[in-house]
């Protein structure tokens, strides 16, 4: 592996799933399926990998436009690289894509347990506005979700 990591973003096709689906499987207790990723491809949303060369797929974002309004569906970075600023340029992408398809807000949910996912959003300029009840599955149980937003026109 290279020292210095240096990964291009493409728009994600549906001969990428095996790839996105092994990250996604390695990040979340109830993952995504490869239906729901293909159907997000599949409606248009803006979907995205970040590919090393010599690795192949080590991140992805899902992104939804509509109304002026943008929603941040699914962001991961293989777990094994995380700490280099993959999650960011994901993100930061995202939320160019968001801006340029004419949005205002861009909204997401967090486990209130990702600590570091937390950060990264809080970094980038997003403030908890609210939190959605049971939102997801944790075993028997089920989780929260804090919701954070981010108003585009006002963003640093």
């Amino acid at each position: 592996m290279t020292d210095r990591l240096r990964p291009v973003l493409r728009p994600m096709t549906l001969g990428d799933l095996d790839a996105v689906l092994k990250i996604e499987l390695q990040c979340y207790p109830h993952p995504w399926t490869k239906g729901i990723f293909g159907d997000c491809i599949r409606v248009g949303y803006d979907c995205w990998v970040l590919e090393e060369k010599g690795i192949g797929i080590i991140g992805y974002g899902v992104l939804s436009v509509a109304a002026g309004e943008s929603h941040v569906l699914n962001l991961a970075v293989d777990p094994s690289l995380r700490g280099q600023g993959l999650g960011r340029q994901l993100l930061e992408h995202l939320l160019q894509r968001a801006l340029a398809g004419g949005a205002e807000m861009v909204l997401l949910e967090v486990r209130p347990s990702n600590i570091g996912a937390r950060a990264l959003y809080e970094k980038m300029g997003f403030n908890e506005i609210g939190r959605r009840p049971g939102y997801y599955p944790d075993g028997e149980r089920r989780e929260d979700a804090l919701l954070y937003a981010m108003d585009l026109e006002t963003a640093p």
